[in-house]
């Protein structure tokens, strides 16, 4: 479906999206016939889910916002768009991080709610290990004191409870029954449409990197032309290394991820809610969700792939990760075995050496700031990113030591994040 179209889809649904939102021209939504030749307060670049959010909280905060993205929120390259996220608690020892996607959850769903759009699914996130693992035991103790509701499984439970996955090697389980899965595009598109609504500024253009050092008043664009504001907001995902070859091009690396869907047999209701819950397979870094919308069974390894460039990296999955996943989902859901693909998607993580967020001010402008480094988790945080830019932004403090730009070390092979 066509981004124009789909967006028409959800004003009609009550989203309140001008229908001309997402143009391919330079598109000006919101205030810009008013604002277009004036000095914004904020001028965000990148309208993926950092960026989104952080435009839609500053503007909440009284700023005059500008949004520019190349290719539209929740476009195909971007590392926001496709159709599900998952959201999840449970994040080891980095308590840090369950706070912030319990907060985060809170936001989306009053978004979903209050836009009438359908953001959020609460099919439960079930997370499955061998029953000695680590990471499964901290992760326990971590829900257990921030507050999240969740239940421990032995074997013999998710046998009974859950028949369809094979649990060979496996033997622990932790069921998150409020978390679930994100419609990743739709959300994005929502955040941006409901913002341009309350008065933010849109427009789709190509910003070039700033130039000197100290302090600038503008940045230049394909289609929008000069920008003009008193702040620069750079939150351009795997576009980051791009944008600042020589500070991030070797710090945020943009590396391939193959999604595969599966087709569930006719009537059979075992990988769809709430049989089915959203799935991680911790020891194997394996994910996925159930049939949602219609959309197929989803299935995922989390093996960062080669380093890409996201303006022309092909989205076509290769035929060696098609059979790997092929075989997985023949062990590891056995019903699906012979089950057709009916669908793939190749996106991308923009990861950092530590898995953490960067968000910084950039060392040479002292009215430029940084945010990125989603590093495959991060669209979940999406509310709360933008509401700490926002803080940060307008109150200033410290920045959070795990977000510094110090802490970012050069990085030549992908880790995992705990």
């Amino acid at each position: 479906m066509k981004r124009r179209k789909f967006l028409g889809g959800l004003a009609a649904l009550g989203a309140g999206i001008p229908l001309g939102f997402g143009g391919r021209t330079s598109a000006v939504t919101g205030a810009a016939s008013a604002n277009s030749q004036n000095t914004y307060d904020v001028a965000v670049i990148g309208g993926g889910v950092f960026g989104a959010w952080t435009a839609w909280h500053l503007r909440r905060a009284g700023q005059r916002v500008i949004l520019i993205d190349a290719y539209g929120p929740g476009n195909s390259r971007s590392s926001s768009g496709g159709e599900s996220r998952i959201i999840r608690m449970g994040y080891g020892p980095q308590e840090f991080y369950t706070r912030w996607s319990k907060r985060s959850l809170e936001q989306w769903k009053e978004l979903s709610t209050r836009e009438r759009v359908p953001l959020f699914h609460p099919t439960g996130v079930l997370w499955l290990a061998p029953e000695s693992d680590r990471f499964a035991t901290k992760t326990i103790s971590t829900l257990e004191r921030v507050g999240v509701q969740f239940e421990k499984l032995d074997r013999a439970q998710l046998e009974k409870r859950y028949p369809q996955i094979s649990y060979e090697g496996l033997g622990l389980g932790i069921f998150e029954p409020g978390s679930g899965a994100l419609m990743a595009r739709r959300a994005v598109q929502t955040v941006v449409a409901a913002a341009v609504a309350d008065g933010l500024v849109f427009r789709e253009a190509r910003v070039e990197s700033p130039a000197g050092n100290g302090r600038i008043d503008s940045v230049r664009s394909n289609q929008a032309g000069t920008i003009r504001a008193n702040k620069f907001v750079f939150a351009c995902g795997p576009w980051m290394g791009k944008v600042f070859p020589k500070l991030l091009g070797d710090r945020i690396i943009a590396t391939r991820q193959e999604i595969f869907f599966f087709g569930v047999p006719a009537g059979d209701t075992q990988f769809t809610p709430p049989a089915m819950p959203t799935w991680i397979i911790d020891n194997e870094d394996a994910f996925g969700t159930p049939d949602i919308e219609g959309r197929g069974f989803k299935v995922a390894v989390d093996k960062h792939g080669p380093v890409v460039d996201p303006d022309t990296q092909s989205r076509v999955v290769t035929p060696e990760v098609t059979a790997e996943i092929r075989a997985y989902v023949a062990r590891r859901f056995p019903a699906l075995k012979d089950a057709p693909i009916t669908e793939t998607r190749v996106c991308q993580y923009e990861y950092t050496s530590s898995g953490d967020f960067l968000v910084d001010r950039h060392p040479d402008f002292e009215n430029v700031w940084l945010v990125g480094g989603g590093s495959g988790h991060g669209f979940k945080h999406g509310p709360a990113m933008g509401e700490y830019v926002t803080g940060w932004l307008l109150h200033g403090g410290p920045v959070e030591e795990r977000f510094q730009l110090a802490k970012k070390e050069k990085v030549e092979h992908p880790g995992m994040f705990e």
